[in-house]
C-alpha cells in the first residue's frame, strides 16, 4: 500500500508564494476551511462564494501577498473549468435529452415489466445505476421519484424497500463513477488516468451498491415502515410524448461513452504496439470530451428523433440543459481555486512534511479529508474538490492503479453521513414525506455505509493492484 512520503514532490516541487512556516500554514488551512464551512451553513452563502472567500481568507492568513493570492485562485479556477467545465456540459446535456426523449421513462418501464416481487429492488438500484450513469444526482432523483412512488403504491411494498436501492445506486454513481464532477474534478487534481478510474470505480460501485441498496433496504424498511405519501406524483416526461426512444438504442446512447472510455484503458493496458498507431486513435476516441460529445451526437438520433424532436427543438433543448449546470460549473471551478491556492501557499508541502513519520495509508488520510469537509459543509462536490487539493502532493509518485484510487478514496469519503446541511437530505425528507429522524435512519445511514464500503473496498484492491 502506498505510503506518505517527503520525496513525493522531490521531481516537480513548485515554489510557494509565502515563505510561511508550517504553525501559520495549518493556521491558514483551518481558517480557510472554517469560513467555507461557516458560510455556507450559518449565513446559507452560495458555496461559490464560500470557497472563493475562503480561498482569499487562506491566503490572508498564511502571508501570501493578495495579488498573487488572487492570481492563484484564478489559475485554478480556469484551469479546472477548462479540463472540466466542458464534459459537465455535454453531460447534462445527454441527461436532458434522456429525460425530455421518454428514453428514461422507457428503460424504467422495460426494466420493471421483467421485475417483480423480491426482485423489484434488485431492479430499481440497476434502473438508478443505469439511469445515474449520465445524470446529476439531483436530477436523477427527481426523475426517479415518480417511479419509487408508483412501485411502492402498485405493488404494496414499503417506500424504503423500494426507495433505497434507487437512492444507493444514485448516489454511488455521482460519487465514485465518471464523468460525474465530483470525479473527474478529483482526477483533474490528482492527474489520474480516467479510464483506469472509471473501471476501478464500477468495480467498486457494484458491491457497495448491493451492500448500501437492496440488503440495507430490509433493515431500513423495518426501522422505518412507511408506505408512499398519499400526494400528486409527478407528470413523467413520456405522458405528453406519442412515441419514445427503444429500450435497446436508449442503453446503447446511454453506455456508449463508458465504453468508449474503457476501450482507451483496456487498449493502454493490453496492446503492445511499437508505433502506438492504436493507442492514438483510442487516446482520441475514448477521450472523455470525444466519448461525451460521440454520446450527445448519436442521441439526437436515437433518442431525440424517435420522440418526434425535430431540428428546431435540439437547440432549445441544449439551452434548457445547459442552464440548471451554472452553478456547478462555478462550485467546481472555485473549488480548483482553492485547490490551486493549497498549492502555492505549499499547504501540499506541508502536509508531507508533517505526515512523513505517520504510519498511515495516503488513501485513509484522503478518504478521512473528505469526511471532515463532508460532515461541516454537506456538500459531496465541496468536500471532494478541497480534499483532492489537499492531497494531490500525495499522488505524485503513486502508480497509475493507486492514483485512481486516490480520486475512488475521495469520492467514498465525500458521501459520509449526509444530514441537515445537505440539500439531498431535504430533497429526500420531503419526497418520501418523512421526518427528521426517519431521514437520518434511513438516507443517511445509507450514505454512511456507501463510503464506509466504498473506502474499506479501495484499500483492500490497494494491496492486490
Amino acid at each position: 500500500m502506498t505510503r506518505l512520503s517527503v520525496e513525493m514532490l522531490a521531481a516537480d516541487k513548485v515554489e510557494p508564494i509565502t515563505s510561511a512556516g508550517h504553525a501559520q500554514l495549518g493556521i491558514a488551512v483551518l481558517a480557510g476551511i472554517a469560513v467555507i464551512v461557516l458560510l455556507i451553513t450559518k449565513f446559507k452563502l452560495h458555496a461559490f462564494l464560500s470557497l472563493t472567500l475562503g480561498t482569499l481568507v487562506l491566503g490572508a492568513v498564511a502571508g501570501a501577498p493578495l495579488d498573487k493570492a488572487i492570481t492563484s485562485f484564478t489559475t485554478g479556477l480556469g484551469t479546472t473549468v477548462a479540463g472540466v467545465g466542458v464534459l459537465i456540459a455535454l453531460g447534462a446535456i445527454l441527461g436532458k435529452m434522456l429525460a425530455d426523449s421518454g428514453g428514461a421513462d422507457q428503460i424504467v418501464d422495460t426494466i420493471l415489466a421483467k421485475a417483480g416481487g423480491r426482485a423489484m429492488p434488485w431492479a430499481m438500484v440497476l434502473i438508478a445505476s443505469v439511469i445515474g450513469l449520465p445524470l446529476f444526482f439531483e436530477v436523477g432523483v427527481v426523475l426517479l421519484i415518480p417511479v419509487v412512488l408508483m412501485v411502492a403504491r402498485r405493488g404494496n411494498y414499503s417506500l424504503m424497500r423500494i426507495g433505497i436501492p434507487a437512492l444507493a445506486g444514485l448516489s454511488v454513481m455521482h460519487g465514485l463513477v465518471p464523468p460525474h464532477p465530483g470525479p473527474l474534478v478529483a482526477i483533474d487534481a490528482v492527474k489520474a488516468n480516467l479510464g483506469v478510474t472509471l473501471a476501478l470505480g464500477v468495480l467498486i460501485a457494484i458491491p457497495t451498491v448491493i451492500i448500501a441498496g437492496p440488503l440495507f433496504s430490509k433493515v431500513a424498511a423495518r426501522w422505518v415502515d412507511v408506505q408512499a405519501p398519499d400526494r400528486m406524483i409527478p407528470q413523467r416526461a413520456s405522458q405528453e410524448l406519442e412515441t419514445r426512444p427503444g429500450f435497446g438504442p436508449t442503453l446503447a446512447t446511454i453506455l456508449l461513452p463508458v465504453v468508449l472510455m474503457l476501450s482507451k484503458a483496456l487498449v493502454d493496458i493490453t496492446v503492445d504496439d511499437p508505433d502506438k498507431t492504436v493507442q492514438r486513435i483510442f487516446d482520441v476516441v475514448g477521450s472523455p470530451l470525444i466519448a461525451l460529445l460521440a454520446a450527445v451526437l448519436v442521441g439526437i438520433f436515437t433518442l431525440l428523433r424517435p420522440a418526434g424532436f425535430g431540428k428546431d427543438r435540439v437547440s432549445p433543448l441544449v439551452e434548457k440543459g445547459l442552464a440548471p449546470i451554472a452553478g456547478i460549473l462555478l462550485i467546481v471551478g472555485a473549488g480548483g481555486g482553492f485547490k490551486q491556492t493549497l498549492i502555492d501557499t505549499g499547504v501540499g508541502q506541508m502536509i508531507l512534511d508533517i505526515s512523513k513519520d505517520w504510519n498511515i495509508p495516503a488513501l485513509l488520510l484522503a478518504w478521512l479529508i473528505a469526511v471532515a469537509i463532508r460532515l461541516a459543509t454537506g456538500s459531496a462536490t465541496v468536500a471532494t474538490v478541497s480534499a483532492a487539493g489537499l492531497v494531490a502532493p500525495l499522488a505524485a509518485d503513486m502508480s497509475t492503479t493507486h492514483a485512481a484510487l486516490l480520486v475512488l478514496a475521495i469520492g467514498s469519503g465525500s458521501l459520509f453521513f449526509s444530514h441537515v446541511n445537505d440539500a439531498g437530505f431535504w430533497l429526500v425528507k420531503e419526497y418520501f414525506g418523512l421526518s427528521v429522524g426517519q431521514t437520518v435512519k434511513t438516507w443517511s445511514i445509507m450514505e454512511t455505509i456507501i463510503s464506509v464500503v466504498g473506502g474499506g473496498l479501495v484499500l483492500l484492491l490497494s494491496l492486490v493492484i
